[in-house]
């Protein structure tokens, strides 16, 4: 069997919060794998009003539970990977085109929640409009090499964990901070498991102003 490949149009969704007028700063937030930008958004409803919010859907839904009931979307799997990585970068880039046409940001954030960390990560070493990265319990793609960035001058980048994340054990814990702070990222800890503290976000988008 003969696999073959037809590129066609696709209508994806992103959902924003706050004042584009008003605000400062963007921030471009990537979900986790299996969730919703209409759920996963609720945690970024409290930040500083300085930041206007993005929140793109992931380009694959599915249902979590057999074939009915709760949905969820993801960014990729490991089927027709490469394909799926390029529409992930034609996505991001096209929206963020859509943004910085609209308004001139002081800054631009790009924030990468568990699985969406590895789509954020190749958007970010590919995009030059991006000022800094922060990936939240996420796995830094294995395939993207960037020894220029760590041998240079980096931007001010974050990893974050909690320390209760149930998806880090005490050895991949370790593991992850070494990685990441060998490439130049800020570390930060809290106590909490696998999501997204408001308090810490709020404390760490401060700190980017």
């Amino acid at each position: 069997m003969q696999e073959n490949i037809l590129k066609i149009q696709k209508t994806a969704r992103y959902f924003t919060h706050g004042n584009i007028d008003e605000a400062r700063y963007l921030l471009i937030c990537l979900h986790g794998y299996g969730q919703l930008p209409a759920f996963f958004g609720r945690k970024f409803e409290a930040i500083d009003q300085d930041y206007f919010v993005v929140i793109p859907e992931g380009l694959h839904r599915f249902y979590l539970e057999g074939s009915s009931g709760r949905v969820g979307a993801s960014w990729m799997t490991k089927e027709a990977r490469e394909q799926d990585i390029q529409d992930n970068m034609d996505f991001l880039n096209q929206l963020l085109d859509l943004f910085t046409g609209k308004k001139s940001f002081q800054k631009i954030i790009l924030l990468g929640f568990s699985q969406g960390g590895a789509t954020a990560a190749r958007f970010y070493y590919q995009q030059q409009k991006i000022d800094h990265l922060v990936l939240w319990a996420s796995v830094f793609p294995p395939d993207l090499h960037i020894e220029d960035e760590i041998n240079g001058q980096p931007n001010k980048n974050y990893f974050v964990l909690g320390l209760q994340d149930q998806y880090f054990n005490e050895i991949e814990q370790k593991k992850a901070i070494d990685f990441y702070r060998n490439m130049n990222f800020y570390i930060v800890q809290y106590t909490g498991n696998h999501t997204i503290e408001t308090s810490i976000l709020n404390n760490l988008l401060n700190s980017l102003k």
